[in-house]
């Protein structure tokens, strides 16, 4: 039981500390003989006990120093306070006072940490013996948990009001302090990265402006350990095979609130690959087929993830032929003078080792298969270290575990091992309530409730709400990333969307299900299937509006099948400058309903890091097209509008137009393209505050109409038009999400186009 003191309880307080205890030996330089053994003072404590430590045997001689030894061991029991050992003639008397019960616990001066946070601390307990030693403990262990959470200027001190009957209150008086922040992080011996670039892959950040939000800018050294493997994770993927942290130095203020760390490093030369060969070390195995596999090429820079791909594609291929207990031993020769490698890959028999049995432990909430379903290895399958360390990290990248061990121990006998599973669980669920903006849209609010592990299945299930000025929308998401018990992710997903007046002068209405599923197809490609049911209206078009869209008003139903594949380099990240990404896509609208079309789209990008990697640089081509067939003429709802297309111009602010109508509606295009490039780069503030810039510059056009008689029998121009933007933006991560302000200015657009000079995007949690 804890409760709060008053302050004139407060001023009651007494030191902690106990003075000595004080000791009468008379006759110290000779030996004294006693009869009897008198105990003054025990309570609780048994006579019994005390004469056990004390250990004076009667009728014999007993010296100073044995008289003194056994004062020392009444002591050093714990159980007394004060101990006097008074010899009175024949008879001993041991005269003790024992340390008093604890009344209550209490803390005063806590704020940042709640009482009942404090009490699970400390191991002092109410009706139990006051404890000096275990008390200065657990002041120590309350400076810990504020240390934890960055607060090193801390100050515990228990103290001890004393009452009645032998009994004290114990108080732990604590001064919490400020939070001792990261002032400085710098680096020694770096010169291929800036300081500035090498902050950037740390997971400690510096203190900055927003420090009340950012909680990595509190020091920790358990933290630390993780920035030299990120460090080096970091160079060698960027061919610095040598590269080694040698030190790091926290130094910490005078004040206690604030380090200075220093990683002390060296970088090494930078290596290329220069002969890569592949040798079979095993009789009839045939090196050609594994020498296929191999994705390191000679002069590309050194990269520990290229190595790890080839093997896995290799022992792929021994798989296959149905080779067991078969190693892939890459072996580097450094060339120093020539800064390069020399790599074979050789091809090994190894040890014949079996999987016996894979053990899972802690996982209360999700089934066993979720984890199961990680190994591609199952019990009685040859033993694969590889493959063993690449499930783990597959494990922990399912989110589900706050953290997950993998390790493999000896089975029942030397050719067997068991691979042990311990994880722990962590919420899988989210309750979000947001916050949107946009020029075009105003501000919005959206809600969702999404589930990651639904029932321990591993399914996702998600429903959302958001609203905004003329825009509503609301959808319910199921998930099955493991279909039929293999890679296959199963979606559906079924939506409610309403505009009303969204930069235009009618309304639509969509509602449709969308069931999928997802496959892989090659290393870096996945394959979607899916279909579409969807019942879209168009309603309240005004009389000013384009006698087309006149013409159009109504509702049509759409049955649609449809594919997409995409290719992304991320998905190995084998070059950690460059990522490509490539999307293509169709989609057959016909299969009974309104809707008669083929809609097809292709996307392709590429992201780069350069001028040391401070600079990220992006380029994307997009392109699309409709289709319609069987006299089906293509709708609003169909057609292609800006969006954010091209940057610089209203949504539904480019593409053909009907100059006749009063209100110049945008009709929207059969066939798009534009293309897209940009540059990210730091703006000379420190990189804490989240803050870089940007250029950019769009050019691409909307065009096409199935019918081209307007308002009047005037008819629209749907010619390809070309559009050209271009615009400064500036990032700022913030702890309420990232937001982007784009500056655009139109340099080539026609006269009826709506142009966006500024907007502002906001994507909020809280």
């Amino acid at each position: 039981m804890t409760r709060k003191l008053g302050k004139g309880a407060v001023a009651l307080v007494t030191a902690l500390a106990i003075a000595a205890p004080a000791v009468l030996i008379p006759g110290a330089g000779a030996a004294a003989v006693f009869n009897d053994v008198r105990i003054e003072g025990a309570q609780r404590v048994e006579p019994a006990t005390v004469l056990s430590y004390a250990n004076i045997a009667r009728g014999q001689d007993v010296s100073a120093g044995e008289l003194n030894d056994a004062l020392q061991r009444l002591q050093n029991s714990g159980l007394f306070e004060t101990v006097e050992i008074l010899p009175q003639g024949g008879v001993l008397v041991i005269r003790v006072s024992e340390y008093p019960t604890i009344n209550q616990i209490s803390f005063e001066g806590n704020r940042r940490i709640k009482d009942d946070q404090l009490a699970q601390v400390v191991q002092s307990q109410s009706r139990r013996v006051y404890q000096p030693s275990q008390a200065l403990q657990d002041a120590n262990n309350i400076a810990q948990a504020y240390a934890a959470q960055g607060r090193l200027a801390a100050r515990v001190d228990p103290r001890i009001i004393r009452r009645s009957d032998n009994r004290v209150d114990l108080v732990f008086e604590v001064r919490e302090g400020n939070v001792t922040e990261i002032e400085r992080i710098g680096f020694t011996g770096n010169r291929a990265f800036s300081d500035r670039r090498l902050r950037n892959v740390l997971d400690t950040k510096q203190a900055g402006i927003l420090r009340t939000f950012i909680r990595r800018d509190t020091f920790a050294p358990e933290r630390l350990q993780l920035d030299e493997q990120l460090l080096t994770d970091f160079y060698r993927s960027r061919g610095y095979a040598d590269f080694r942290v040698q030190a790091v130095a926290p130094e910490l203020a005078r004040e206690r609130d604030a380090f200075y760390i220093t990683f002390n490093i060296q970088e090494g030369p930078r290596y290329r690959f220069a002969q890569v060969n592949t040798v079979s070390e095993i009789p009839g195995v045939d090196a050609g087929a594994f020498a296929a596999q191999n994705r390191v090429g000679q002069g590309d820079v050194y990269n520990p993830a290229a190595i790890d791909n080839t093997i896995r594609r290799m022992e792929t291929v021994a798989i296959q032929q149905g080779l067991n207990f078969v190693n892939i031993d890459p072996r580097v020769t450094r060339n120093p003078q020539t800064q390069t490698l020399d790599l074979t890959f050789a091809i090994t028999r190894g040890p014949r080792v079996f999987v016996e049995r894979i053990d899972i432990e802690g996982n209360t909430t999700t089934l066993d298969q979720v984890i199961r379903r990680q190994f591609n290895t199952v019990e009685g399958d040859p033993f694969n270290p590889r493959e063993i360390r690449n499930a783990a990290e597959r494990i922990r990248a399912l989110g589900y575990f706050s953290d997950a061990q993998v390790e493999s121990r000896p089975g029942s006998s030397q050719e067997q091992v068991i691979v042990d599973v311990n994880v722990e669980e962590q919420p899988t669920g989210s309750l979000s309530f947001g916050a949107s903006y946009g020029v075009s849209s105003g501000v919005g609010l959206n809600a969702s409730l999404q589930e990651n592990n639904f029932l321990g299945r591993g399914q996702t299930v998600g429903v959302s709400l958001s609203t905004a000025d003329g825009d509503q929308s609301s959808s319910l998401t199921f998930i099955e990333p493991y279909f039929l018990g293999r890679d296959l992710r199963f979606g559906f997903n079924t939506y409610y969307n309403v505009t009303e007046s969204l930069n235009s002068d009618y309304n639509t209405r969509s509602v449709g299900v969308r069931p999928s599923i997802e496959f892989p197809i090659s290393q870096n490609g996945r394959l979607e299937l899916r279909y579409r049911l969807s019942k879209d209206t168009l309603g309240g078009v005004e009389d000013e509006s384009s006698a087309l869209l006149q013409a159009e008003e109504g509702q049509r139903v759409t049955s649609a099948l449809g594919y997409s594949y995409l290719w992304d380099t991320r998905i190995t990240g084998l070059d950690p400058l460059t990522s490509y990404k490539l999307r293509f896509s169709q989609d057959f609208a016909g299969i009974g309903g309104d809707t008669k079309s083929v809609t097809t789209s292709a996307l392709a990008g590429v992201e780069s890091n350069a001028w040391r990697e401070e600079v990220t640089l992006r380029a994307e081509f997009e392109a699309g097209a409709i289709y319609s067939f069987d006299d089906y003429s293509t709708w609003i709802l169909d057609r292609y509008r800006n969006g954010t297309r091209i940057r610089g111009f209203e949504p539904n602010g480019i593409g053909p137009r009907d100059l006749a109508a009063d209100n110049e509606d945008g009709l929207g295009g059969n066939y798009f393209w534009v293309v897209r490039t940009e540059a990210q780069f730091p703006v000379g503030l420190p990189e804490e505050y989240g803050i870089s810039g940007g250029l950019f510059a769009d050019v691409g056009s909307i065009w096409g109409l199935d019918d081209t008689v307007g308002t009047g029998g005037v008819a629209v121009d749907d010619s390809m038009s070309i559009r050209a933007s271009v615009g400064a933006s500036v990032f700022w991560t913030t702890p309420i999400g990232p937001l982007r302000f784009n500056f655009s200015k139109a340099i080539q657009q026609e006269d009826y186009d709506e142009e966006q000079n500024f907007d502002l995007t906001i994507s909020t949690r809280f």
